[in-house]
């Protein structure tokens, strides 16, 4: 790792510039599209949905990724960064405020489509802008940084959801409505934050000296990848990219399908929308820690495909103990917290690894490509855990079920393990 003073300089003042930005960003958007869990404990009632016609409707957010995560990366290469998320943040703040109109099923459905078409592109994007910002040393810790807002929005998200959905009646609106409402306003008010602080790359970076514009160019141009790819068709015709995809499906299903269903699954033991909240957020606190922790030693380590082998096998042996231990909410909460850790882990470890072997456009499309794969995952998730809850009348096969896909996600990581190797 080299220390010219300059570079460390410059990309320290980046650091500081764009990741709270982005993590408060990305940490609204999780807000945004996973609220829906505690929505659910008054809505689906209210309105008339069951838990089949929920988790499919919940899923389909991840759908619309899936369909439009490329179209709007290729959006973000064409016109930069900058008007791109700020465009994303406002739209997808608009979006959830209309939530609070759900009156039955297909209003539902059509509304979690929108949301998925405001958001979509939305991780992928915001991995290619640390592509092109950082070095490769620090490109883990920098999505771990980013990727923290996922468990943080339910440190801070699951006990405001919670406390909102006390406000029922209020104004004549009920609870989830609130909830909607009040989550949805911050995204809009960042949106027009990024439009004003965020520039397209570092050459544009006012917040950096001449000199260190130049080094941060300069370093990330002489960066050498492994079999490298610059050209858009030839990155998704490239056999990494596909089985990263493949990844990134079994490892989204399996983690979606248990973060939407999370605040049901602790509401089996405990009546309190508050009190389920506070534990949603518990466990997340903990997932937090153990991300940041891990994306450390990838980065220090230069072995991310390993630490993703891992962390994906720890998150199913997580899945699979809290299954079996249903029976006892103690046990089943701590297997749960090991099985998040795991996947948050394996999310920002699985973004620093197409850097190795991409660069301009190919980076931008592949990583979109890597994202609409990942996002019929999490479509396909929480639709199958609200048929098994359907079904079966727990959640221990659906728990199961999701062990599976990321024992798949496990077995696709050892297959490309000598495909990308160690820096």
């Amino acid at each position: 790792m080299r220390s010219d003073p300059v570079e460390t300089a410059a990309l320290r003042k980046n650091a500081w510039r764009l990741m709270p930005l982005l993590a408060v960003g990305f940490m609204l958007n999780c807000l945004d599209r996973s609220n829906i869990g505690f929505a659910s404990l008054q809505m689906d009632q209210e309105i008339g949905l069951t838990s089949a016609q929920f988790g499919f409707g919940a899923g389909l957010l991840m759908l619309a990724y899936c369909v439009f995560a490329i179209p709007s990366n290729l959006v973000l290469y064409r016109f930069g960064i900058r008007r791109w998320l700020g465009l994303v943040l406002i739209l997808s703040g608009m979006v959830t405020v209309c939530c609070a109109l759900i009156s039955g099923p297909r209003s539902f459905y059509a509304l979690r489509l929108g949301l998925g078409l405001a958001d979509a592109g939305f991780i992928s994007g915001i991995a290619y802008l640390i592509l092109l910002w950082f070095p490769a040393e620090y490109r883990a810790r920098m999505l771990a940084i980013f990727l923290l807002a996922v468990p943080v929005s339910n440190v801070i998200g699951a006990p405001l959801s919670g406390a909102l959905l006390g406000c029922d009646r209020f104004a004549g609106l009920s609870g989830w409505q609130w909830l909607f409402i009040v989550e949805g306003l911050p995204s809009l008010l960042l949106g027009y934050v990024a439009l004003r602080v965020v520039a397209d790359r570092p050459a544009e970076a006012g917040w950096l000296t001449i000199e260190e514009r130049i080094a941060v160019e300069d370093r990330l141009a002489s960066e050498s990848r492994y079999r490298e790819i610059t050209h858009f068709w030839a990155a998704l015709r490239d056999a990494r990219v596909l089985v990263l995809a493949l990844i990134g499906f079994a490892l989204t299903a399996g983690s979606f399908g248990i973060a939407i269903w999370l605040p049901h699954i602790i509401k089996t033991t405990f009546q309190s929308n508050l009190t389920v909240g506070l534990l949603t957020g518990t466990l997340y606190v903990v997932a937090s820690i153990g991300m940041l922790v891990w994306a450390i030693i990838a980065d220090r380590t230069g072995h991310d495909v390993g630490n993703l082998i891992i962390a994906g096998g720890m998150a199913a042996l997580g899945l699979l103990l809290a299954a079996s231990f249903a029976a006892s909410w103690q046990s089943s909460l701590l297997c749960l917290t090991v099985a998040l850790t795991g996947i948050a882990a394996a999310q920002a470890i699985l973004w620093a690894i197409p850097a190795r072997f991409l660069t301009g456009i190919a980076a931008a499309g592949a990583m979109a490509f890597i994202y609409s794969a990942s996002s019929l995952g999490g479509f396909v998730g929480p639709a199958l855990m609200g048929w098994l809850r359907d079904t079966t009348g727990s959640f221990a096969s659906g728990l199961t079920a999701m062990a599976g896909f990321l024992l798949f996600s496990t077995a696709l990581s050892l297959a490309i393990a000598s495909r990308v190797p160690r820096t």
